[in-house]
């Protein structure tokens, strides 16, 4: 994602940075990544049930792009890919603890007054 904004652009800084959080996958791998750094692809994928090998693929080459993880391919036989978090994605961490926060905190409420609208 390429864009470009100045000190004062908060709305363009806060729609990128959700950009990077509301994917379905990303907050579950950074989360796992911080746990327990490095893992593998195979690690990862039966760390996170319902995650195809596509959209994993996908997810962790979009969190490296922005450097939020690095990937480190091994010379070997059968080849070995290992992912970890970096101190960039270590950052985010406590974003994404204050949003689990609020959700259990605030989803009976949301929920409850999504009913009514239901139809």
């Amino acid at each position: 994602m390429t864009m470009t904004m100045t000190t004062d652009d908060a709305p363009v800084r806060a729609r990128w940075l959700l950009e990077i959080l509301a994917t379905k996958w990303t907050p579950i791998v950074l989360y796992l990544l911080n746990q327990q750094s490095p893992m593998r692809s195979g690690e990862l994928r039966r760390s996170v049930p319902g995650v195809s090998r596509k959209v994993l693929t996908a997810t962790l080459r979009n969190l490296e792009r922005d450097g939020l993880v690095t990937r480190e391919n091994y010379p070997e036989t059968p080849p070995r890919v290992e992912y970890r978090i970096t101190e960039l994605g270590e950052s985010l961490i406590p974003i994404i603890f204050s949003l689990e926060a609020w959700a259990e905190e605030n989803i009976a409420e949301v929920l409850a007054r999504r009913t009514p609208h239901a139809a």
